[in-house]
């Protein structure tokens, strides 16, 4: 039987050495990790990860594996089968990264998405937080997205101008 590929996704409550005892334990069962991505979320944390099964590994496995681990007691686990090829298009490669900073926002994340679509630029990873302040809830938005060739100058121009008119900062730089 070949390799076949599982999603692998774990929410709990944030802890040191998560990752080194989730990643460990899955390289002891020969498992080779695909893409994979970890946020604290308030003071829970979501890890999720494209895992290459060996052929004597069934996803039961891995999951049963999983929940013995001591640091994901009273963990929501899951692991499924992943229908989707595991290598990326070239619209999943990163050419820019962008941060837009200020007093919270609510509808930014939804404004900027929507300003990207027309360009067929594409957000790769996406991270946002708001962090109480002495004046108030500050918000910080950081995305890393694709643009393709020739339209790199329009959308990083949309971009500020939408931060811009939500009083926020933007800052951008190419990879």
């Amino acid at each position: 039987m070949a390799n076949h590929t599982a999603l692998v996704s774990i929410l709990c409550e944030d802890r040191p050495g998560l990752i080194a005892d989730v990643t460990g334990r899955l390289y002891d069962l020969g498992i080779n990790l695909g893409d994979t991505t970890f946020a604290v979320l308030g003071s829970g944390a979501k890890l999720t990860l494209v895992a290459k099964l060996p052929s004597d590994i069934s996803i039961p496995d891995v999951e049963e594996e999983l929940r013995s681990i001591p640091v994901l007691r009273g963990a929501d686990v899951e692991v499924a089968p992943f229908a989707y090829r595991d290598t990326h298009d070239q619209s999943a490669h990163i050419t820019h990264r962008i941060e837009i900073t200020g007093d919270d926002s609510p509808g930014l994340i939804a404004r900027v998405s929507e300003a990207l679509r027309p360009m067929g630029a594409n957000i790769v990873e996406l991270n946002s937080e708001s962090v109480a302040g002495a004046g108030g809830a500050r918000f910080m938005l950081r995305m890393a997205i694709y643009v393709p060739k020739g339209k790199e100058a329009v959308c990083m121009a949309t971009i500020a101008n939408t931060a811009g008119q939500m009083n926020l900062s933007c800052r951008w730089e190419q990879v």
